[in-house]
């Protein structure tokens, strides 16, 4: 009994250190989610830095490997697990230097502070202080990107044109915007402090000073290096460069499936099934709904028909609202374990929105500062069909990605990186695309526009695992992966543009959705068949949750247990 509880807290002591020296290395990441240690830093993004970083990984990961897994109860065997699992994947990403390459619409240094900047929040006056010593060091971080994405082109690591395009539009947005509405300098603040007035013109002169004349510099390197060097809409994949493209597309897919043996070719082919299978539930939907039931004839009705359009966003606003309110009154019935935090919903920033996804979730700061997010897209609402908002809410909101983070955050027995990490894309995306399905078993679709809004979009993610392989395996031009998507997905062609440069943006990040939802329903079918009458949906929800963000092989593991 002694050597176990030894091995625990031996355990938790090295899931502590790796979780204190991943916040260190991502201190915007520490400060979205609460911590506040490290709010007067900003990230290094200096290749010694990365070294640095990659000894700390690969020495904890030494550790937890000679840690012996029969000296551990069965939940600590799932964290040393996990633990190992995320150790190794962060080592690996680190070995292929991925910053040269973060100059992208998604992934990009830029993007990521911008998409921050509206969450953040400063509780208390040593948190608004140190959060104006992190700004005053943007130059020497923007300073640290370019250099890096230099190195990345001296070794042939040419961007894809398209993400600079983007990612320049995005620049430009902010630096047009109006500097009394920076995000910089209007996030929340203490209640009530007496030095707001004071901290506030700190803030605006930072702002003027150093972050936007950073962000400026940043996108001239952009637009007079990168821009001439990269790489044409016929050649915007990581295969186009040889085999370091082939090797950072293996170690992309491992990474956000979490399953080493699933390759590029079996994931195209796997895409191609689910899109076949989605043809009988098109043809019956659409029979009732619109008297076709022709692929063709169905597409073209949801693109076409103005109908079936928004007309302005506060119409989004509202459908979006009335989702979550629905999704709220039910999920008591299919969930044994409920969030205690809420869901605010946000419009996504106008500066963001021509190159943003149609929404976006961030979950709540572990301090209770600020509670979960869910922000909609109002970008050109005409161009926004009415069947997709449901689907999305409950894929963003609840029962997806704000029931399954909140809870994982609310876990207060189980170590920090086990609860706040992301690192498992393939059951965070997987779980937020299967509560699409499950919404219809929970009735929450109120007709067949809105369920079919949820074929749509299932094969949107079907239409990933052949598009993002295309692209990144197989040679695809970016006007091929459209066009596979038009023809394949009832989405309109706006956003099937900003999803396809997405996935040239993110690679292996899309193919995780299919992987991960198929993966929890095979682990759901067999807990039926095998339980049969006693099979209790509240529990199996319940046994998938309880653990945080886990891997898949951790979910088949957890998922035999019922």
């Amino acid at each position: 009994m002694m050597d176990r509880m030894d091995a625990h807290e031996e355990l938790i002591a090295l899931a502590d250190r790796y979780w204190d020296a991943f916040l260190e290395a991502a201190p915007s990441e520490a400060t979205l989610l609460g911590d506040r240690r490290f709010d007067d830093r900003i990230e290094d993004l200096s290749a010694a830095a990365d070294e640095r970083v990659l000894g700390t990984w690969q020495g904890l990961l030494a550790e937890v490997d000679a840690l012996d897994p029969e000296r551990l109860s069965a939940e600590d065997r799932v964290t040393r697990s996990l633990l190992r699992t995320e150790l190794n994947a962060a080592a690996q990403h680190l070995e292929w230097r991925p910053v040269e390459l973060a100059s992208d619409q998604m992934t990009g240094v830029h993007a990521g502070l911008l998409t921050m900047a509206p969450q953040l929040n400063a509780p208390e006056p040593e948190n608004a202080l140190a959060l104006v010593r992190r700004y005053r060091q943007f130059g020497e971080l923007m300073a640290q990107a370019t250099d890096r994405f230099r190195a990345g082109l001296g070794s042939g690591r040419t961007p894809a044109r398209i993400t600079i395009e983007r990612s320049l539009n995005q620049l430009d947005g902010y630096l047009a915007s109006d500097l009394a509405e920076d995000p910089f300098t209007t996030f929340a603040g203490p209640a009530g402090w007496d030095g707001e007035s004071a901290w506030r013109a700190d803030l605006a002169e930072v702002a003027r000073e150093v972050i936007r004349p950073a962000f400026a510099a940043y996108r001239g390197v952009l637009a007079e290096e990168l821009l001439p060097a990269a790489r044409p809409d016929e050649q915007p994949g990581l295969c186009w460069l040889g085999d370091d493209g082939a090797d950072i597309y293996r170690r992309l897919l491992h990474q956000h499936t979490t399953l080493p043996d699933l390759g590029a070719d079996e994931i195209h082919r796997l895409g191609l099934s689910e899109l076949e299978k989605l043809s009988a539930e098109y043809a019956e939907v659409g029979s009732r709904l619109f008297g076709a039931s022709e692929l063709g004839v169905i597409f073209a009705r949801l693109r076409e028909d103005p109908d079936l359009h928004y007309g302005d966003g506060e119409e989004i606003m509202s459908d979006a609202r009335d989702c979550l309110a629905a999704a709220q009154a039910e999920m008591g019935n299919w969930f044994g374990r409920l969030p205690r935090e809420s869901c605010d919903i946000l419009p996504v920033p106008e500066f963001l929105a021509a190159d943003a996804p149609a929404a976006y979730y961030f979950p709540p700061a572990a301090d209770g500062s600020r509670p979960g997010a869910y922000y909609v897209n109002l970008h050109e609402p005409k161009g926004r069909n009415r069947y997709e908002t449901a689907s999305v809410a409950y894929h963003e909101a609840i029962p997806g990605h704000h029931l399954q983070l909140t809870i994982a955050n609310e876990l207060d027995h189980l170590p920090s990186f086990q609860r706040m990490s992301f690192s498992n894309t393939a059951f965070v995306e997987g779980w937020a695309l299967y509560t699409e399905r499950l919404a219809d078993e929970m009735g929450l679709y109120p007709d067949d526009l809105a369920r079919i809004g949820m074929l749509a979009a299932d094969s949107w993610r079907s239409c990933r695992l052949v598009v993002d392989t295309g692209l990144h395996a197989k040679g695809w031009s970016r006007q091929q992966a459209i066009d596979f998507m038009v023809a394949n997905a009832p989405v309109g062609i706006t956003e099937i543009r900003t999803e396809v440069d997405r996935y040239i943006a993110m690679p292996g990040q899309a193919v995780a959705y299919k992987v991960g939802q198929l993966e929890i329903r095979r682990q759901r079918a067999a807990a039926e068949q095998r339980l049969g009458s006693a099979f209790d949906i509240k529990a199996f929800h319940d046994v998938v949750l309880g653990s945080g963000s886990v891997s898949l092989p951790v979910l088949r593991e957890l998922a035999a247990t019922l």
